[in-house]
């Protein structure tokens, strides 16, 4: 399956990847970008990513069989609202928002009677970095992609949306937007929000400055993800925060559960406890393998 035209809307590293990686693929002939940033659309158009720019979101839709929207989720709603007067009932429309169920609403007012074109996606892939000039083709390459059709949605343009993502060598998988969601809120949101808080921990301190110049690869792998876009990682946070508020009580349970242990150790010099928690985790983390599981 192959599409003429892809239009683009925000061209930055998730939306410029994509681009790339369509093109590359053989599977578009044309894309058509706009982005509210237009340094990131020059850039986006001096880099090949796209081939035309689009002045308006509505213009990149126009002539388009495959769109795509690669911006915060909270500009969904009004995004779609303003190019659903120029989309064709042929056109399949896609995002690559990190929350769907917000999404998903957010597409209902915006694109109404358009629902069944609309096939939400999240591809589990990324950089701590943003920006179109950190795009790569090879960004998805073997990656999950997540798709959370509901029940408006047209099994054709569904069915059109998988063969896309497995023509960019993806695995593609079905859940609802709000399984999605409980899902990334414990193997994605939250972690994002211990990496910030631990950032922020360290910071706050007024050693912490030598602290850091201390810090080896440990650090720096548990830490990656803090550099994240702030923007963009705001909007996620708001967006899934009761899914996230949810998962943070289960972290904060088994936080305190291995204070206890320590502080047991430290007071009888028992440490079975202890020790189990962390062969618990150890185990779990060993036997862990990026796909084996929803995440």
């Amino acid at each position: 399956m192959s599409f003429q035209q892809l239009g683009l809307i925000g061209c930055g590293l998730m939306g410029g990847s994509f681009a790339l990686a369509v093109k590359r693929a053989g599977l578009v002939q044309k894309v058509l970008g706009f982005s509210p940033s237009p340094g990131s659309v020059q850039k986006a158009l001096d880099m090949g990513v796209i081939d035309q720019a689009a002045k308006s979101a509505a213009q990149a839709v126009q002539g388009s069989d495959l769109v795509l929207l690669a911006l915060p989720v909270a500009a969904t709603q009004a995004t779609m609202a303003l190019i659903r007067p120029a989309l064709d009932s042929t056109t399949l429309v896609m995002d690559v928002g990190s929350s769907k169920t917000d999404v998903v609403a957010a597409a209902q007012v915006g694109l109404q009677d358009r629902m069944g074109q609309f096939v939400p996606a999240h591809p589990i892939a990324g950089k701590e970095v943003s920006g179109v000039q950190f795009a790569d083709a090879q960004l998805y390459a073997q990656q999950q992609v997540i798709l959370t059709p509901i029940e408006a949605t047209t099994a054709l343009f569904l069915q059109r949306a998988q063969d896309l993502w497995l023509g960019l060598g993806c695995q593609v998988k079905l859940m609802s937007p709000q399984d999605h969601d409980a899902a990334f809120a414990a193997v994605s949101h939250l972690p994002h929000l211990l990496a910030f808080a631990f950032m922020n921990s360290l910071s706050a301190q007024v050693k912490g400055p030598d602290f850091l110049a201390l810090a080896g690869p440990g650090f720096r792998d548990f830490t990656r993800i803090a550099a994240s876009d702030p923007h963009m990682w705001r909007d996620i946070l708001i967006a899934n925060a009761q899914e996230v508020r949810a998962q943070s009580k289960y972290f904060q349970q088994q936080l305190q559960a291995l204070e206890l242990a320590l502080n047991q150790a430290l007071s009888t010099g028992e440490s079975e406890g202890l020790m189990k928690l962390i062969e618990q985790a150890s185990s779990q983390r060993a036997g862990w393998t990026m796909g084996s599981t929803a995440s």
